[in-house]
């Protein structure tokens, strides 16, 4: 399965991930109506410090232990792997992101739990935080 990879050796903390990825799920054609002079909810975060930085989103684990917790039964894993959240089903616990070791996991504008789906859901072909990472550090491929 082809999933988002990080070489923090190459990232810049410029957040443009994050930028790219609350836009390419945000429904709308244009970035500048959809997210200027808004607060963003990426499903893609920035982490670190001086020293290193790297964006931390789903890892698509093998055996999520998120899908297990989840006590609505929001989270499920289809055949391809991909995790993904029902958003009608959840109920805003935060067993998810409590129970995710990667911080994964984040309530959206309207505290439903959001995460990263690849952008399968979305016509962007790839993961929008990968096209729009300037210096590569962020690929999408098979391991």
């Amino acid at each position: 399965m082809k999933r988002i990879y990080v070489n923090e050796e190459w990232c810049l903390g410029c957040h443009l991930c994050e930028y790219n990825c609350a836009f390419a799920n945000s429904g709308r054609s244009d970035m500048a109506s959809a997210l200027k002079g808004k607060p963003i909810f990426p499903r893609i975060h920035i982490e670190g410090d001086e020293r290193a930085t790297w964006a931390v989103s789903c890892r698509h684990c093998a055996d999520p232990i998120c899908v297990k917790c989840c006590i609505a039964g929001a989270l499920s894993q289809g055949e391809d792997g991909v995790i993904r959240i029902d958003r009608t089903r959840c109920v805003g616990c935060f067993t998810c992101v409590l129970v995710c070791p990667f911080g994964a996991l984040a309530p959206a504008e309207d505290g439903v739990m959001q995460k990263c789906e690849l952008c399968l859901s979305n016509a962007c072909g790839e993961p929008a935080c990968v096209k729009g990472c300037p210096n590569r550090a962020i690929v999408y491929e098979e391991r």
